[in-house]
């Protein structure tokens, strides 16, 4: 037998040559398989694109190829990366920070499955027995009916009564969604006012349109008579009429009373999906409380009165799952032995991965992007699956560094299996634990989207690169901090599972709210802090935009040119907006025509009209300062911040826009470019711009360092001071170490997760923490800073 390696044993790379996906230029790469691999770079440099947008896709994309065309018109459309040649790909399995469903039925149990097992569980060991599985689930609803139905048998009709029931476990006062909504009707409409001169207070309900010809066709209304005069038939017609068919100017239309429409279009909606202007109506008009029939647990009496040794299936999915662990160990009987293994190891799954302080029942929309990452990662922990490629997105998200520890084990065990792990990444924690790593650069945006540096974490320290040359960078204890103003005081706050917190936080300084993942400290901001007048909060939260939005269409810079523009050549401001009258008649203002190819992947191919600009030809024609419209786009933020400052050309509103964009880092972002293609991080410092221009003396920010490069946290840490500096209260909910080195005070909660945290356990400057070492972030911070 020869010696020789088969050639089977020889394919042991990833080979990408040529992508050119977003900024990338002409990359060329080869990844080691099942070997740890981390790709590094500043915010925007590349990273995504290379991993998610052409390794990932690919493999996806090759993968969903292999389905039956029928199946394939069910599936997601990808087109095929701009790459020249890739091989060596296996199959892809991403766990992303895209947050989980918005559904408002979602929840951790259903997102995980474990509540599908719970179901079966209870339907058979639960006493009363009440049915099936489904006779547990909150989306479920009891039905019952019966009727005659024809059937054809033997070429003669017969007709035959018949009867169905379906048990269900919804509850009928609140449809499974666990709070009830109240409307507020002064919300609704104006009782001083006829429905003619616009009585209606709900967005887009104007008498202008096709909602004036509805109400004036249906017949139901004196259109000039005030609310406040209407009979109870007239009222009861405007507010809760069901669908009932009508004909206005020969077009046969429904008319609904406003609640039962409101409650389809708007309330039926997870409120954070809702655009900004209708989810103010809705915070305004409706008020949210828990269902007095289900206590909030969203189930039927019926589906709570079912129990297993005392426990029903509302109280195991309200426990903490750490101890749902428990009491699932504890059960034992033959009938239902693999159901139950495959249960605990589920549950086992979220404690190792740390997130045993979480409970099933918790709507899904709540948890952060570090805890939806996690969650996404439990089914994978078990698989017995090798040689697969994992890709992971920042998973040190959201984790103090005291899980930091934990995530890098579970990584090492994804690899280990056998499988080739990537990694998007920006902790030095995280990049130490790399055998491999690409590090993209050279700056961002169009300054980046070329390897600088492939190797080792050694090799990467010595190679003089931006990450290189930060990868060890340390931030060190201020030897002086600020003398707050004042203080803001917290009483008693109790939301999820803080205890009765007691906390003055300081104004007019930097503060720093910290704490292992699950100790309560987004629960102390965003439950007693962020809805308080002058408070402006900065989550983290998905930036809501097609990829016809953009940072000038998002932050608001679009208004003032449009009218700079406009008020220069004497036209109307619509013009000057590819959404409106001046988009090119061929594209739509899209720049790119798109063909749909039913189960393939669509092409997006540049408009012939208007070249990808966006505009008519006649628009294109108005100059401002020498440009004209689709110039001004495609300019960076650092060009256009000198074009609309001085000049013929100054505009001092966009120029107070453009500045704050500057402030946060996004010099290089085109202020046409859509925001689909934008990183991570780029999004959330796109929303601290939108804020930093509002009128608020204290704000909120959740994680600013979330995505960026460890050069970009400096010049954070220099944002942080000018807005102290210039009189406002910053408070940062923060893992980072260098961000709690350079704080004011810190607030740190714990001990643990979960019921084990929601307390104070330290309130002091960093050099006390660091000096007193008696919490875990008090012992990383001091090892972070050497003391």
């Amino acid at each position: 037998m020869s010696s020789e390696t088969p050639t089977a044993d020889s394919h042991d790379l990833i080979r990408v040559h040529g992508a050119r996906v977003n900024n990338l230029k002409d990359v060329h790469v080869e990844i080691p398989k099942r070997r740890l691999t981390v790709f590094t770079g500043v915010s925007g440099s590349g990273k995504s694109s290379l991993v998610f947008s052409t390794i990932a896709a690919e493999s996806q994309r090759m993968i969903n190829e292999t389905y039956p065309a029928f199946v394939q018109g069910f599936m997601p459309t990808l087109a095929r990366p701009d790459v020249d040649v890739m091989d060596g790909l296996t199959t892809a399995i991403i766990v992303d920070q895209q947050r989980m469903g918005a559904d408002p039925r979602s929840t951790v149990g259903t997102a995980t499955d474990a509540n599908a097992m719970l179901r079966i569980l209870f339907s058979r060991l639960g006493q009363p027995h009440i049915g099936s599985p489904q006779a547990f689930s909150f989306n479920v609803a009891s039905i019952s009916g019966a009727g005659a139905v024809t059937i054809e048998r033997g070429g003669q009709k017969v007709k035959e009564r018949r009867s169905f029931a379906i048990t269900g476990g919804m509850c009928p006062r609140c449809e499974g969604r666990g709070s009830v909504s109240d409307i507020d009707l002064t919300a609704l409409y104006d009782d001083t006012k006829s429905l003619a001169e616009g009585a209606i207070l709900i967005p887009g309900y104007s008498m202008e349109g096709w909602y004036g010809r509805i109400f004036a066709g249906s017949g139901y209304f004196d259109m000039d008579k005030q609310i406040r005069r209407y009979t109870k038939k007239e009222l009861q017609d405007l507010l809760h009429k069901e669908p009932t068919k009508i004909k206005v100017e020969g077009i046969n239309l429904t008319y609904e009373g406003l609640i039962p429409r409101l409650q389809k279009s708007m309330l039926a909606k997870d409120i954070d999906a809702l655009q900004p202007h209708i989810r103010a109506f809705v915070e305004r008009a409706v008020t949210f409380t828990v269902c007095p029939e289900c206590n909030g647990t969203r189930l039927s009496e019926a589906a709570r009165s079912s129990k297993i040794d005392g426990i029903s299936i509302a109280d195991a999915c309200g426990m903490q799952i750490s101890d749902l662990a428990v009491w699932v160990g504890g059960l034992a009987d033959p009938s239902v032995a693999p159901l139950l293994t495959t249960l605990q190891h589920t549950l086992a799954s979220f404690v190792e991965i740390g997130l045993g302080y979480l409970s099933l029942d918790r709507p899904s929309a709540t948890l952060s992007g570090g805890e939806s990452q996690r969650t996404k990662m439990i089914r994978h922990l078990g698989s017995s699956l090798t040689d697969v490629t994992y890709v992971f997105d920042e998973p040190t998200v959201g984790l103090h560094p005291h899980d930091i520890q934990r995530m890098n084990e579970l990584l090492l065990q994804l690899r280990d299996k056998g499988n080739t792990v990537l990694v998007v990444e920006h902790k030095p924690e995280m990049i130490e634990i790399a055998e491999h790593v690409v590090d993209l650069g050279p700056g961002a945006g169009s300054g980046g989207g070329e390897i600088v540096f492939e190797g080792t974490v050694e090799g990467l320290r010595s190679s003089g690169t931006l990450t290189g040359r930060h990868l060890d960078d340390r931030a060190s204890l201020k030897p002086s901090v600020r003398t707050p103003s004042g203080v803001l005081e917290v009483r008693g706050a109790d939301a999820h599972n803080l205890q009765a917190v007691d906390v003055d936080i300081p104004l007019g300084v930097l503060v720093v709210v910290t704490g292992v993942a699950g100790s309560g400290k987004s629960s102390l901001m965003h439950g007693s802090v962020s809805g308080r007048d002058g408070v402006i909060s900065v989550d983290q939260g998905q930036i809501k935009g097609s990829r016809r939005s953009n940072p000038a269409t998002y932050t608001g810079l679009l208004e003032p040119i449009r009218k700079a523009f406009a008020k220069a050549n004497g036209v109307k401001p619509a013009l000057f907006s590819s959404n409106s009258e001046g988009a090119c008649p061929n594209c739509n203002g899209a720049g790119v025509v798109y063909t749909d190819l039913a189960m393939m992947a669509g092409v997006a191919t540049p408009c012939e009209v208007c070249d990808g600009k966006r505009f008519s030809a006649d628009v294109l024609e108005y100059t401002f300062g020498g440009r004209d419209i689709s110039e001004v786009l495609a300019m960076s933020v650092s060009e256009a911040s000198e074009f609309f400052a001085t000049g013929e050309a100054a505009t001092p509103a966009a120029a107070k826009i453009l500045t704050h964009l500057a402030d946060v880092g996004l010099g290089y972002l085109t202020i046409g470019q859509p925001l689909t293609t934008l990183s991570g991080g780029e999004r959330q410092r796109l929303k601290l711009a939108t804020h930093l221009g509002e009128k608020g003396g204290v704000y909120v920010l959740d994680e600013p360092t979330a995505g960026l490069h460890l050069a970009d946290v400096e010049q954070l840490l220099g944002l942080l001071d000018r807005l102290v500096a210039s009189g406002k209260s910053v408070i940062v909910i923060e893992h980072h170490q260098a961000v709690m080195a350079h704080a004011d005070w810190i607030i740190d909660l714990g001990p643990g997760a979960g019921h084990d945290g929601g307390r104070i356990v330290f309130e002091g400057t960093p050099a006390q923490l660091v000096a007193d070492r008696s919490t875990l972030t008090g012992q990383h911070l001091a090892a972070y800073v050497g003391a």
